[in-house]
């Protein structure tokens, strides 16, 4: 299994009072009563510290993501980061480390502009990047940037297959597409990997985005911040939906975002992580479902599946008016985050990774108010304890990953070593 670091780069330092009576922690947070920009300057050198220190310690992966007018994650331009990130992981010998872009939302950005930045990091990482293209949610598509929602994802649609002609043609081209006309695109640079980047679609429980993925035959992350068994369901819809539309169930189809606390037993664990835990979901997960997906973000299709669901299929409404009550103990038991000692996280995330069948982790080890010493002992722990295990699994069964760069797909002997050891 390919497990990559990844970084929602929060704001730390948020009142105990917040969000008071806030509407929404998106959006309607004033930065000028909650934010400080020396903090800032903190908490973004604190991150690219943490993920550069995953990469040494071993990790197949970095990842970053965008969103835009919170202090749930303000890394607002991800390929920033992930320039620092080639540059950095190049220079120190980390040459066998995927840089996942979870990524920019081509929605609501020119997608030739995201083309030639991802064309950018691929070169200046030597063909190290995983092209993540997420559909976005509502707050950062249509109230951040101004796109109409029920345009959302035609945009997005649209968006990519220009990336994807603009990174591979072999003549100039002329594009008049709906929202996009160009009179002539012949993109420089063009990225190393051939014929592009692997790329990865990163979303919620939209049967449309499903369909889509196994119809371009890309690989689906989902982003679900409520644990493994709550995505269950969801994850058994997306495999019925690859088997209808006769893909195999080869894992490496599919990631999983997990947020991961690890102590010396349960019981510090619990200590050391509650607060932290109870941050990142009464603080920052503090928003409504109008931001979330305002009306005519999901179509019709993807509405239709959620509706003869019914319960079966768990989105994040359901806890936007439940999560207040709840203590990071509650969240532990119900397993939205994996807090505990090595064992007890090497189990429960071997049995989510098995049990969703899905061959690339991502694991969130600095998450909510996590100091930067915090943060440095849960990646230490993690890459020692429980980083060797996970990465041996699937390695036993016939599947191939190609959704990974391809110059990275066999792991380095240091990993293979500090596997078997």
């Amino acid at each position: 299994m390919k497990v990559t670091m990844f970084h929602f780069m929060p704001y730390r330092d948020l009142p105990d009072s917040f969000p008071d009576k806030l509407h929404s922690a998106w959006i309607d947070a004033p930065w000028w009563q909650y934010g400080d920009a020396n903090k800032v300057t903190d908490v973004y050198n604190w991150s690219i510290d943490e993920l550069m220190l995953a990469a040494k310690l071993g990790f197949d992966g970095v990842g970053t993501n965008e969103h835009h007018q919170n202090p749930y994650g303000f890394m607002c331009n991800p390929n920033l980061f992930g320039a620092i990130l080639a540059k950095m992981t190049r220079d120190q010998g980390l040459d066998q480390v995927a840089l996942l872009q979870l990524g920019a939302t081509i929605s609501s950005c020119p997608p030739i502009r995201l083309a030639e930045e991802y064309a950018v990091l691929d070169c200046l990482s030597g063909g190290r990047l995983i092209a993540g293209l997420p559909t976005g949610l509502g707050a950062d598509v249509s109230i951040s940037n101004g796109i109409t929602p029920m345009e959302h994802r035609e945009r997005w649609r649209e968006g990519i297959d220009l990336m994807l002609k603009a990174w591979t043609a072999k003549e100039f081209f002329a594009w008049n597409g709906k929202y996009t006309q160009l009179p002539k695109v012949n993109l420089w640079p063009r990225p190393v990997q051939d014929p592009h980047p692997p790329v990865l679609i990163p979303g919620a429980a939209s049967s449309s985005t499903w369909d889509y993925c196994h119809e371009r035959n890309f690989p689906y992350a989902y982003l679900s911040y409520f644990g493994g068994k709550s995505s269950e369901n969801v994850m058994d819809r997306f495999w019925e939906r690859a088997a209808a539309k006769g893909k195999d169930a080869n894992p490496y189809r599919a990631a999983f975002l997990q947020i991961v606390g690890v102590a010396e037993t349960d019981r510090k664990a619990e200590e050391e992580f509650g607060k932290h835990v109870e941050y990142f979901y009464h603080k920052l997960l503090h928003q409504p479902l109008g931001y979330i997906a305002p009306p005519g973000n999901a179509d019709y299709k993807s509405l239709l599946n959620v509706l003869t669901a019914g319960k079966k299929l768990l989105t994040i409404s359901d806890f936007t008016t439940d999560l207040k009550p709840l203590k990071a103990k509650d969240m532990i038991e119900r397993e939205f985050v994996v807090v505990g000692s090595p064992a007890t996280v090497r189990d429960k995330l071997t049995a989510i990774a098995k049990r969703l069948n899905v061959g690339h982790l991502m694991v969130a080890l600095q998450f909510g108010s996590l100091s930067h010493a915090g943060a440095k002992k849960n990646i230490e722990l993690f890459a020692r304890e429980v980083l060797p295990h996970l990465q041996k699994l699937w390695e036993d069964q016939p599947w191939e990953n190609h959704w990974w760069p391809k110059k990275l797909r066999k792991r380095p002997a240091r990993q293979r070593e500090m596997a078997t050891a």
